[in-house]
């Protein structure tokens, strides 16, 4: 049933453009269906789910490989379902509301915030590292489609870009970690990893590969700048991929590894200052926004630090406050977005500076917002403030090292700017504002069923504030999932006057300080020396790249047959060369042959080679390159092997003739070398690759004797007569043998042949003129004048 959930999926995302010209925005209600199976599925199953059984499901992808296609549903992945389809459903109502007005690229857009969806939920349910790889990529190529939706506007199409270019960097890395910790374990089962985790160099140079890949995707520091950017797109992409959805892909994939790996080097500590920068950074960046969508932005960058922190330590306490505050997280966040697209979509701007007094206007939209604005700053009685405290009482209690207390600190700090930034936003989305040009009371509420998504959020985080028992079991055997080492404690609004609490009341008073100091903070910050972002290190690196490319591609693409060839025979040295490098040992020079001939032989074909590359006259280079090739069949007959020795005079003979051919449209000397790549560098280039191919040849006749295998060569010349019914044993390879591998050079010979001609008779047509017709067409327009004359003539005189 889990395939058939992300089947609909498919079936939906493709078939909604060509429904959308019917249907309008109802398309998003269609769509909608999806996510809602998928929750509805996750409902039915829940109660077992969370009594400890896991429903899995297995298709076979490549059998023959051991790789095949595993889901699973445990009580972790439950959670993140109801993140992922629960809201989603939301989502595709919201977006009905929000697109009120008609567009030709609905269709479009539904169809690929569906494929997205199903993305998402194949990446929480994959029990394989490669099928969790595979939806990992296609959430990136589906965010880029989302992100670059308003692809007319360069903004857009520049944050699509730097979205997919971020997460693709992180995906490369996620693919060398998933390689790495595979082929270690000896499994790509990812139950079965986490069951029995491998240990050593390699092991830990795949996690820290896949936490590169973590932190690009959960837009952790340095490459948080792809976040902002992307509220280029419309809010239902901003409030559904980068609030509940994609940026927690990974902070998913570190709570699946950390209570296996989080005691392997290096990963705490990178972790951790990773982690408190990217909240710090992104909080203290919050308070400076003027734009509401910009501010939630960056206070999403700010809480996917604070869940990263908390799950990656990978103790069982720090965990249970992760699951607890991922769920609060997913559920106030998507509500705020959605009131800026409120927001934006009534009063037509979401500069705080300009907005006065919305909370008159829209009441409602004002509740929701006051209610998820307080969850995201951590006021009792909501569901943010029992995570927070469950955060804090995680990191007092400590059991992670000297790394404990510097953690604390900075989730301590990052709270209190959490708490000036939601209030800023609250405040100045819907408090008055004294300034020109103001947005006021005079906004049109919007309707009903507009709001009532994010209605349905906020309804929840009071809900679950004031009694938390529903939530109880799936973040407790979510926690447990993650972490068998966790007992299960109930959440609660009031565990007494412990340290936890009274942190909370420091960020409270703290944070409301630096709120009613709101104008000197902000002045203070722009007083600040700019100091360069990553949003400057990202565009420096493009613009190099380009630049580099730029100067690479006028090299070794400037029109010259020689840098070509050049290029490719460095490319054929240095990349081959340097892995033949590791296989030297398997060489071994074959002794000299006792027949005086050979030597002889070998002496002439090496002087008619060196004839051939100092030759001045192209007629005399061809005549050495053929004595060269025939000497090389006087070689095959010395050792015993006139059917090879035949094949090779047939190919030489073939190759002079077609020299010969070419000569008459060349000149008779060979020019003069110039420019930067004369005869020194030419020489150079010819004698590393005869030199490299010397030494393959010795390589690829001595590797198989060189580790005990028996050389190929006697099963073609034991099975040549009874299965080919041939003596002739090179014909035999080319012709029974290898008959695919002739077939496909034939076609090949065909082709080039076929494009030769074409070019010969384009070269003579362009030698005669454009405007010059051959001896053919002449005659041809003479007959036609002819005939033509008595016609006409007639015509005139009449009978």
């Amino acid at each position: 049933m889990l395939f058939a959930l992300l089947g609909l999926h498919g079936l939906l995302a493709v078939a909604a453009p060509p429904l959308a010209r019917r249907m309008g925005r109802g398309v998003f209600l269609l769509c909608g269906l999806a996510p809602a199976a998928t929750t509805a599925y996750a409902g039915v199953h829940a109660t077992a789910v969370l009594q400890g059984d896991e429903l899995r499901e297995t298709l076979a992808w490549a059998p023959s490989l051991g790789v095949s296609g595993d889901l699973r549903l445990d009580a972790f992945a439950l959670l993140m379902v109801a993140l992922v389809s629960g809201i989603g459903t939301l989502i595709f109502l919201y977006a009905y509301g929000y697109f009120s007005a008609p567009r030709r690229d609905l269709g479009k857009f539904a169809g690929t915030l569906t494929g997205f969806a199903g993305s998402m939920l194949g990446l929480v349910l994959a029990d394989n590292l490669l099928f969790l790889f595979v939806f990992w990529e296609l959430t990136s190529i589906t965010s880029y489609l989302l992100i670059g939706f308003e692809d007319r506007k360069a903004s857009a199409r520049d944050a699509a870009l730097q979205a997919l270019l971020t997460t693709g960097l992180g995906g490369l890395a996620l693919l060398g970690g998933v390689v790495l910790i595979g082929e270690a374990a000896g499994t790509y089962s990812l139950s079965a990893v986490l069951a029995d985790p491998p240990s050593g160099p390699v092991v830990t140079a795949g996690l820290m590969c896949c936490l590169l890949g973590a932190f690009t995707k959960s837009a952790q520091v340095p490459f948080h700048t792809w976040l902002p950017g992307a509220m280029a797109a419309p809010t239902p992409v901003s409030a559904y991929l980068h609030s509940a959805t994609m940026v927690k892909a990974g902070v998913y994939l570190v709570a699946r590894l950390a209570p296996a790996f989080a005691t392997q080097p290096g990963w705490r500590p990178v972790l951790i200052t990773v982690a408190v920068a990217t909240m710090l950074v992104g909080a203290y960046r919050a308070l400076r926004q003027h734009d509401l969508k910009l501010l939630l932005a960056y206070g999403t960058v700010s809480q996917l630090g604070f869940m990263m922190v908390l799950f990656g330590v990978g103790t069982a306490k720090a965990t249970f406050a992760g699951t607890a505050l991922l769920l609060a997280h997913g559920i106030f966040k998507a509500a705020l977005f959605m009131v800026v697209g409120i927001v934006d979509h009534e009063a037509h701007t979401r500069d705080l500076r300009r907005l006065d007094r919305l909370y008159r206007a829209m009441p409602a939209t004002f509740a929701v917002a006051a209610v998820a604005a307080a969850s995201m700053a951590g006021l009792p009685p909501l569901l943010g403030f029992i995570s927070k405290e469950a955060a804090f009482e995680a990191f007092v209690r400590g059991g992670f090292g000297s790394l404990g207390v510097p953690a604390l600190v900075g989730i301590v700090v990052g709270s209190i700017l959490t708490f000036a930034y939601s209030a800023r936003f609250l405040w100045g989305g819907f408090g008055p504002t004294r300034g020109e040009d103001l947005v006021g009371p005079q906004v049109h509420r919007p309707p009903w069923y507009f709001i009532a998504p994010a209605g349905v959020l906020g309804l929840i985080t009071l809900v679950l504030g004031l009694v938390p028992a529903p939530a109880d079991p799936l973040v407790n055997q979510g926690a447990v999932a993650l972490d068998p080492r966790w007992t299960p404690e109930a959440l609660a609004l009031w565990h007494g006057p412990t340290l936890a609490l009274w942190l909370s009341v420091v960020v409270v008073g703290v944070g409301l300080s630096l709120f009613v100091a709101r104008r000197t903070v902000e002045s203070m910050q722009l007083r600040l020396p700019p100091l360069p972002g990553s949003q400057e290190v990202y565009e420096g690196s493009v613009n190099g790249l380009l630049r580099g490319a730029k100067t690479v591609t006028g090299v070794v693409q400037n029109g010259s047959l020689p840098i070509y060839l050049a290029v490719i025979s460095l490319t054929l040295v240095l990349l081959p060369g340097s892995a033949l490098a590791t296989v030297l040992r398997l060489l071994e020079l074959p002794p000299w042959a006792s027949n005086p001939a050979q030597g002889l032989v070998a002496g002439l074909v090496i002087a008619a080679a060196i004839g051939a590359g100092v030759a001045e006259r192209r007629f005399g280079a061809v005549l050495m390159l053929g004595a060269a090739g025939y000497g090389v069949a006087v070689l095959f007959v010395i050792h015993g092997a006139p059917d090879l020795a035949l094949t090779q005079i047939l190919v030489e003979t073939l190759s002079i003739v077609v020299f010969v051919l070419v000569l008459r449209h060349l000149p008779a000397r060979f020019g003069r070398p110039g420019g930067p790549f004369g005869a020194r560098w030419r020489a150079l280039v010819a004698g590393l690759v005869g030199a490299f191919v010397f030494v393959f040849a010795l390589a690829a006749a001595g590797a198989r004797s060189g580790v005990g295998a028996p050389a190929v060569s006697g099963e073609y010349l034991a099975r040549a007569l009874p299965e080919a019914s041939g003596r002739n044993v090179v014909n035999v390879i080319l012709v029974d043998f290898r008959a695919l591998d002739t077939l496909g050079e034939i076609v090949v010979l065909v082709v080039a042949a076929v494009g030769i001609m074409a070019l010969v008779s384009a070269s003579r047509r362009e030698a005669r003129g454009e405007d010059e017709p051959t001896d053919e067409q002449a005659r041809r327009k003479a007959g036609d004048q002819q005939g033509e004359e008595p016609i006409v003539g007639a015509r005139e005189t009449g009978p």
